[in-house]
C-alpha cells in the first residue's frame, strides 16, 4: 500500500542509532607509530602512545590496520627528512582507500618543515611540533568535527611532560627524558629551533619514573637530553640526579645520553668512578678535532681541553669506554684539519664512533657558510676515518680477552637461537651460548674472542 515500507527495507529508532553512534565511539582504535632519529624521538613516541591508550587507543603493528598513522620525525639530518618523505607519499595511498584513515606529523620535522607539508602534502591531517603532544587528543577530536584546528608547533619554555608516563613495550632498557631543549647552539645544529630552549625535570618526577619502569620489570635506564649533563632544577645537578636514581630497587645499570663534552665536572666523573650501578661507559661526542673547526662549530672546548677530559675519565674510572660523534667535511674543514681529527682520534682510541659526513640544515648558522667541501673529499674522509675507527675498536675489544665480564642478558643472537646476546657494563655487546638463563640476568661471562664491535665467550657458573 502507499505509504508503507517494502518488507525488504528496515529502519532504526533513533535509540538504535544512538546505539550505534555509541558503539562506534566506543569500540577502541587502532594507531600506529613509526619513528624516525633519537632515542630521544623513541621516549617520545612512547609519550604519545600512552596518550593514546588512555584515549581508549590500541597500538598495532601495521600501518595497513590502523585508524591513526603517525610518523615521530627527525630533522638533525637531511637523509631522515628524505625518507620520511617517501614514506607519507606511500601513506597518501592508504588515505586514498579510506578517507576515515587520520595521519599525522609529529617531531622536529613538523615544527621545522610544517608550512612545506602542508603545501606539497595537504592530506596529512594533524601536525604537532615536539612540546604539543598532549594536545593530540583533543586535535583528534577537533579533526573529527571536521574543525580546522589540526596544527600545533608552538616552543614552550615550560613543558617537559612531567606527569606523563609512556607506554613502553617490554624491553630490558627504558628511555627516560629527563629534559627538553638545548642552549648550546652548534652551529650545525637544528635542535635549538625545533626543540626549544634548555629546561629540566625534577628530580623527584623523574625518580618516580624510574620507579615505575623497575616495577615493570627493567633492568636498566638511559637518561635522555639533548645535552643531558646540564640538567639543572632547582639548584640540583646531574651527579646528583645520578645517585637519586641509583637508590631505585631492581635498576642494575644507569646509563645516559647525549653529554657536552663543556659540561662535564669533577663530580660527575666521581660518580661514575665510586657508583656501582652508573655504567663505565661515556658517551663523549668530538665533532672534530681541529680548533678551527671547533670555533666554527661553536663547541665551545678546545681540542686540548677535550684530550685532557677524556684522559682524566680513563684514569679514574676503571674499565671506561669512550664512544663518541664525529662529522667530517664541515664547511672550511681543510686535510690539515681533518688530521688533527685523526691525531684525537690516535690519542684518545675511542672504543666506538658514529661518524658522520656534515650535511647542511636550513635554519642553522653553518648553512649560511659558502666554503662547502666537496661531496668527493668527504667521502674519501669519512673512509679513512671509519677504518682508523674499525682499528680502535678491534685494539680496544682484543683487551678484553681472557677477561671475566659481567654481563646483563638482552636477547637471542641474530645468527643463532642457541645463543644469548647480553651487554657489558662498558657497553660491550657478548655473545654467548646460552644455558638456561633469561632476558633480565646478570651473568659471569669470560670472553674468549673479539671481533669488530662483538665480544664472544662462555658463561662461567
Amino acid at each position: 500500500m502507499e505509504g508503507e515500507c517494502p518488507q525488504n527495507i528496515f529502519t532504526l529508532s533513533e535509540r538504535e542509532v544512538m546505539q550505534v553512534r555509541d558503539e562506534k565511539i566506543n569500540t577502541p582504535k587502532k594507531y600506529y607509530i613509526e619513528t624516525y632519529g633519537c632515542q630521544m624521538n623513541e621516549y617520545d613516541s612512547e609519550l604519545v602512545a600512552g596518550l593514546l591508550e588512555k584515549q581508549n587507543y590500541i597500538r598495532t603493528e601495521s600501518s595497513e590496520d590502523a585508524q591513526l598513522i603517525l610518523l615521530n620525525t627527525c630533522s638533525v639530518r637531511e637523509h631522515a627528512e628524505e625518507k620520511v618523505h617517501a614514506r607519507l607519499g606511500n601513506l597518501k595511498i592508504l588515505k586514498e582507500k579510506d578517507p576515515e584513515v587520520k595521519l599525522g606529523l609529529l617531531g622536529c620535522m613538523a615544527q621545522n618543515l610544517k608550512e612545506d607539508i602542508l603545501k606539497s602534502k595537504p592530506y596529512v591531517d594533524v601536525i604537532l611540533g615536539p612540546d604539543s603532544y598532549r594536545k593530540l587528543p583533543g586535535m583528534l577530536e577537533a579533526d573529527e568535527a571536521n574543525e580546522l584546528n589540526v596544527i600545533d608547533t608552538k616552543l614552550s619554555r615550560m613543558e617537559v611532560y612531567d606527569d606523563l608516563f609512556p607506554a613502553r613495550r617490554e624491553g630490558i632498557n627504558a628511555w627516560i627524558s629527563i629534559m627538553r631543549g638545548c642552549d648550546k647552539f652548534c652551529t650545525f645544529c637544528i635542535v635549538p629551533f625545533t626543540r626549544g630552549r634548555e629546561r629540566s625535570r625534577s628530580i623527584e618526577s623523574i625518580v618516580e619514573e624510574v620507579i615505575q619502569v623497575s616495577a615493570e620489570g627493567f633492568k636498566e635506564v638511559t637518561l635522555l637530553g639533548q645535552n643531558v649533563n646540564s640538567f639543572h632544577h632547582e639548584g640540583r645537578r646531574f651527579h646528583e640526579l645520578l645517585d637519586k636514581v641509583s637508590e631505585v630497587d631492581g635498576i642494575e645499570r644507569i646509563r645516559y645520553t647525549s653529554p657536552h663534552p663543556q659540561d662535564f665536572d669533577d663530580e660527575l666523573i666521581a660518580v661514575h668512578a665510586t657508583n656501582p650501578k652508573v655504567c663505565n661507559h661515556i658517551h663523549f661526542p668530538l665533532q672534530a678535532g681541529s680548533d678551527t673547526i671547533l670555533e666554527r662549530m661553536n663547541r665551545t672546548y678546545t681540542k686540548a681541553h677535550f684530550i685532557s677530559l677524556a684522559e682524566k675519565m680513563r684514569d679514574q674510572i676503571p674499565g671506561l669506554a669512550i664512544s663518541t660523534d664525529m662529522i667530517v667535511g664541515f664547511p672550511g674543514e681543510t686535510e690539515a684539519d681533518f688530521q688533527e681529527t685523526l691525531d684525537v682520534m690516535n690519542t684518545v682510541k675511542f672504543d666506538t664512533a658514529f661518524t658522520f659526513k656534515y650535511s647542511s640544515r636550513p635554519g642553522t648558522k653553518a648553512a649560511e657558510f659558502d666554503d662547502s667541501v666537496p661531496e668527493g673529499e668527504k667521502q674519501d674522509r669519512l673512509e679513512r676515518m671509519i677504518k682508523l675507527q674499525r682499528e680502535h675498536t678491534l685494539l680496544r675489544n682484543e683487551s678484553h680477552v681472557g677477561e671475566t665480564l659481567e654481563v646483563l642478558v638482552e636477547k637471542d643472537s641474530k645468527k643463532s637461537e642457541k645463543q644469548h646476546q647480553g651487554r657489558t657494563r662498558s657497553n660491550k655487546i657478548v655473545i654467548f651460548d646460552k644455558t638456561g638463563e633469561q632476558p633480565g640476568d646478570v651473568v659471569n661471562v669470560k670472553v674468549l674472542d673479539a671481533k669488530g664491535i662483538t665480544l664472544f665467550g662462555r658463561i662461567l657458573n
